[in-house]
């Protein structure tokens, strides 16, 4: 069976309108994915993305989560969003997500919104094996911002009766996304923590990721989160190490935690202070979907 039918997109309909908010690297793959088998409309706050936008199929809206007032169109457009969007740099509060909302609030045919959050929100689970039924417990003012953001949207499909489903992100790469793959930091000769201060870390091809959302957008049970997570089971230095092997690069240093206290930046070192292993069964059986890149060894290839 070929990955794109997996996902069953030859029965789907131009009827079907759906709305992506946040369209990077990952929405456009999805835009790949469904156009021109759905009605596609991509949400942008630059003007000069509009003709890209376009070109891959989609109908390109320009408005700002910053800006509510920009967000009139949105009102009754589609039945079906992809929220892909990050919350503000700063605070404690998702304000774009509001702003989504309150949209929505207006005159809404939303039915279903899939949205794409960050395994950060458990903060450090000091290498435990867990699934979603473990709560939140963000350690930073990012991870706090994205559980506003949940708290908000599940709350949104609780009132409204929208199938919502949060997807739970984890470190995303591709050898095609920009800055998605580990060979620029191993040209860097950036350091690892020492196998005995090591984190697990979790790993998603863009690609799978792709599908893993138009999969929520389809399958997705009400006010669920899935973890959108492969299979990999490594410590970031051994990941690290497995791609510079891959690569035919220089393996990266290692350093002791109180080393890189003193020579990574605080964002370099907040992740290496979180350790967790996400069970991903409900990506496999609930949506149902068959990973094209299993584990990061043949992911890192492609």
């Amino acid at each position: 069976m070929s990955h794109r039918s997996d996902l069953c997109l030859s029965s789907l309909s131009r009827t079907c309108r759906l709305l992506i908010v946040g369209c990077g690297d990952v929405g456009q793959r999805v835009i790949k994915l469904l156009a021109p088998r759905v009605r596609v409309y991509a949400l942008t706050s630059r003007p000069e993305a509009m003709a890209g936008l376009r070109a891959l199929g989609a109908v390109p809206l320009l408005g700002d989560l910053d800006r509510p007032v920009t967000l009139g169109r949105l009102a009754g457009l589609a039945d079906r969003v992809l929220h892909l969007a990050p919350p503000p740099a700063q605070g404690d509060s998702d304000t774009r997500t509001a702003a989504l909302l309150q949209a929505f609030a207006r005159k809404s045919r939303v039915r279903t919104l899939v949205y794409g959050s960050t395994s950060g929100v458990y903060g450090d689970a000091q290498g435990t094996r867990f699934d979603e039924t473990r709560p939140p417990r963000p350690a930073s003012a990012r991870a706090l911002r994205r559980v506003d953001a949940e708290q908000r949207l599940r709350g949104f499909g609780r009132a409204s009766g929208v199938r919502v489903t949060l997807l739970r992100i984890p470190g995303i790469y591709a050898g095609d996304r920009p800055g998605g793959h580990p060979r620029e930091r191993l040209t860097r000769g950036v350091p690892v923590l020492r196998p005995e201060d090591d984190v697990y870390t979790n790993h998603i091809h863009a690609d799978d990721l792709a599908r893993a959302c138009v999969a929520a957008l389809f399958r997705g049970r009400p006010q669920r989160v899935v973890h959108a997570s492969d299979d990999t089971e490594l410590k970031m230095g051994d990941y690290f190490d497995l791609a510079a092997d891959l690569c035919g690069l220089p393996r990266p240093p290692r350093l002791s935690r109180a080393e890189a206290a003193e020579r990574l930046s605080p964002m370099s070192l907040s992740f290496m202070s979180e350790s967790r292993r996400l069970d991903n069964r409900r990506l496999k059986q609930e949506l149902r979907l068959r990973l094209r890149h299993p584990t990061v060894h043949s992911g890192l290839l492609d």
